[in-house]
């Protein structure tokens, strides 16, 4: 973002007083609307530490006007016809693809992740909206004719009503269209409340998806914010159902406040992936593979391999460790604008500080460095290097729990009983890796491997939007996932009509 497009407020800001940072508004009911708190949020490039937007923390009246815009459009919305909202869907797919571009840069210069995979992030976005596009034949019911004498029996599908999407820093532009698409398409309306962290992503695609007029005023709502935001969409009584994404903790806290309010939850919560590496496993495959998933985007994914369990002998292990070590000192580390960059800075430098905080108790438990990713910070204060722990106490927070940075923890097992025993251990459930030669191995990890995504020589797991993303146990509350056929289930409820005519 250069100085004169700072200077010129979008329709999503207004200047900030006194600041030439832009103080960035809510968008409700088709309308740019400066929020009621006068409480704002300084969001900064994580690259060069230069604030970039005031970001306004939204109150329970904030969020009751947006909730109030949704659920006035709702009637007409779902009225429309099944196809013509996947037409909708078409539309806003042409123009995310025509911006795709500029989205990833913005994600780039908000949340600090390299070009390549901001313009990946995107592009799995798009993919989310191909999906949805599906939704006349996927909303199609059942029907039994002649269940008695002169009865039948059907079942259709019909709209939730008003849906809260609630969705983290790291992916500000996949993970709102993990929501927003299949939401709408099965006829309900959306209020987004993205990150407080990096809103400048979603701040654009809604003055996009505005200046295309795509969908009828208050269909599609944002509203900035933190805590209070969230509360008072979990509290809302026009809210019929949350989709969250972010932390285990937050995950389970947004699930049980959304279910005592009677609503239907999905909360994506934290990980701890671990990469199971065997002594057949192919290096560059190897390599390749670990790197990008423990370091890529400065391990700030949910699907990020953290933990590495080498298998084997010890000369065995410490081969395959080798591997590891020899491609993660390759990397360079940078501003996420750099074509050079391998490691991008964290989101922030409490972030940074969190995750150094991290590694100073690893050490004290006992773990062993291998590879000292720790600097200066950069110019934006918030680089890390990646950092590799070896010798790390099997019960320890390093092993156990998600430090959501370029951070990868070392175990050594036997064999791969030892391994499943190892993964399986883990209160999470995201997603697991093996790296192996043998198909037969591949075989058995995967039918005794507790986890929803798993991946053979491949280093992050995402499936595709026509699957879900399938964690399992902590790394989710609720029974239905994000994307594939789980999306139309959890944005839609079954009616079932009997029917006996004279």
């Amino acid at each position: 973002m250069t100085e004169t497009e700072r200077a010129t407020p979008a329709p999503g800001a207004a200047p900030a007083d006194g600041a030439a940072a832009r103080r960035l508004r809510n968008f409700v009911g088709g309308a740019w609307v400066e929020a009621t708190s006068t409480e704002v949020l300084e969001t900064r490039s994580p690259a060069s530490g230069e604030v970039l937007a005031a970001v306004p923390l939204s109150n329970e009246a904030d969020v009751a006007a947006a909730t109030a815009a949704a659920r006035a459009a709702f009637p007409a919305w779902r009225a429309t016809p099944p196809q013509q909202r996947a037409r909708a869907l078409f539309a806003l797919r042409a123009l995310v693809v025509e911006h795709q571009d500029e989205l990833a840069r913005l994600v780039t210069t908000d949340m600090g992740k390299t070009f390549d995979d901001a313009f990946a992030e995107v592009g799995r976005g798009i993919e989310s909206i191909e999906a949805a596009t599906a939704v006349p034949h996927l909303l199609k019911g059942e029907n039994l004719e002649g269940v008695a004498r002169g009865v039948d029996v059907e079942m259709v599908r019909q709209p939730l009503g008003v849906i809260g999407a609630i969705t983290p820093f790291n992916f500000p532009v996949m993970i709102p269209l993990w929501f927003i698409p299949y939401a709408l398409a099965c006829g309900n309306t959306v209020v987004l409340k993205p990150s407080e962290q990096d809103p400048l992503p979603s701040v654009r695609l809604f003055e996009l998806i505005e200046e295309a007029d795509i969908f009828p005023a208050g269909v599609l709502n944002l509203v900035l914010g933190a805590h209070d935001a969230v509360n008072g969409l979990l509290h809302s009584p026009e809210v019929d159902g949350i989709s969250f994404v972010g932390s285990a903790k937050t995950a389970r806290y947004v699930a049980s406040t959304a279910a005592a309010e009677g609503k239907r939850v999905q909360a994506l919560g934290g990980a701890k992936n671990a990469m199971v590496v065997m002594p057949d496993a192919d290096p560059k495959l190897l390599a390749g593979g670990v790197t990008s998933s423990a370091f890529g985007a400065a391990g700030q994914r949910c699907l990020a391999g953290s933990l590495l369990v080498l298998v084997g002998s010890k000369e065995e292990q410490d081969a395959s460790l080798a591997t590891v070590v020899e491609a993660a000192r390759g990397l360079t580390v940078g501003d996420g604008a750099d074509p050079a960059t391998d490691v991008c800075p964290l989101v922030s430098v409490a972030s940074r500080e969190r995750v150094e905080g991290e590694i100073e108790t690893a050490l004290g438990d006992g773990a062993e460095l291998v590879l000292d990713g720790r600097r200066d910070g950069g110019e934006g204060g918030a680089q890390l290097g990646p950092t590799i722990l070896d010798k790390a106490a099997p019960d320890s927070r390093a092993v156990r729990e998600e430090l959501f940075g370029p951070v990868l923890t070392v175990l050594r097992v036997e064999d791969l009983d030892g391994a499943l025993e190892v993964v399986n251990s883990s209160r999470y459930g995201n997603s697991s890796i093996l790296f192996t030669s043998s198909g037969g191995t591949a075989r058995e990890f995967r039918y005794g491997v507790q986890a929803g995504m798993i991946g053979v020589n491949v280093g992050v797991a995402a499936p595709v939007a026509w699957f879900p993303f399938a964690g399992w146990k902590d790394s989710i509350d609720g029974d239905l996932h994000a994307n594939g056929g789980d999306a139309f289930e959890f944005y839609t409820r079954k009616k079932v009509v009997t029917s006996r005519w004279a």
